[in-house]
């Protein structure tokens, strides 16, 4: 049975928000769970638009301290505790998250009544469990940013031919060989590797946070699925983007095609931008690489 993988935009602005576009944040329903990337200011109102419920979020993902990203996180967390929230909230981020556990803990009558861990993290893999993993990257930005991805496990494909020329009855055996447990048939052994394949790949979704074009993403994008890019910039503010280590649309339609990605969405839209020349980003961009489309709040994909 395939699980859906269902993301959906919270916000899709940049640092000044718009009637249209809220602050920087998007959920991942998958596996299960709800996983959160960033938290800009009124997330948890953005939540109440979607099927999202906070109080089952699992873990949180920051890539940077920037207050577009974060500012709602003090919010969201006070207000899973007045809701009576329980369960244990991991959030994950780059180095100085203690500093902002302790900003969060001592403002105003704070009161978090159920276990929130804070991870602070660098490159590598952060998350590995039978179904996923999850990696981070250093990427370039003017503060210290970490770009994600979330990639699943697929098991060996079955070889159901091979498993019935070795004697093997359809039914529950097919079931323990495939989960890596031998059976015994008629007195002989048959191991799970006589009957499995290589294994399938995965689905991939990878988030850059705030990054200017760099090497780094490209390599931690690498065979996504999906690729969710910020775009604060169309290509004739390249300067600015440079100066604010940003990224415009031909830069994020670059990267999707040098990491070999299935899709694109651009996101981290800068409130310079109406519509007009949110389409001319979109344009700039499917010239590099066609696959592409523009994100907007309360957007859904499904996978």
């Amino acid at each position: 049975m395939v699980t859906i993988m269902e993301i959906i935009f919270l916000g899709t602005s940049s640092a000044v928000h718009s009637k249209e576009r809220n602050h920087p944040s998007i959920a991942l329903k998958a596996f299960g769970e709800i996983f959160l990337f960033d938290c800009g200011e009124a997330t948890q109102r953005q939540l109440l638009h979607t099927t999202v419920s906070p109080m089952k979020i699992s873990k949180i993902f920051i890539t940077h301290y920037h207050g577009d990203h974060i500012l709602g996180l003090p919010g969201l967390l006070q207000s899973m505790s007045l809701n009576g929230r329980e369960a244990k909230l991991t959030i994950y981020g780059p180095k100085g998250l203690d500093k902002i556990k302790k900003a969060i803990y001592s403002l105003g009558y704070c009161a978090i009544d159920y276990p929130v861990e804070f991870i602070e993290i660098d490159s590598g893999t952060i998350v590995d469990n039978d179904e996923y993993f999850i990696q981070a990257q250093r990427v370039k930005h003017n503060v210290p940013s970490l770009a994600y991805s979330i990639e699943e496990k697929k098991k060996p494909r079955f070889l159901r031919e091979k498993a019935i020329e070795l004697g093997v009855p359809v039914g529950p055996d097919f079931g323990r060989l495939h989960n890596g447990i031998e059976v015994e048939i008629n007195g002989k052994i048959i191991k799970p590797e006589q009957v499995l394949g290589p294994a399938r790949k995965g689905r991939k979704i990878t988030y850059s946070g705030d990054t200017k074009l760099c090497e780094e993403m490209i390599m931690l994008a690498r065979d996504s699925t999906l690729l969710i890019h910020e775009s604060t910039f169309t290509k004739e503010h390249q300067m600015n983007a440079e100066e604010y280590a940003h990224s415009t649309s031909v830069d994020a339609g670059f990267i999707a095609k040098e990491s070999n990605s299935e899709k694109l969405v651009l996101t981290h839209i800068s409130t310079r931008y109406g519509d007009e020349y949110a389409e001319i980003m979109l344009k700039e961009a499917c010239e590099v690489f066609e696959n592409t489309c523009l994100a907007h709040d309360f957007m859904e994909i499904k996978l």
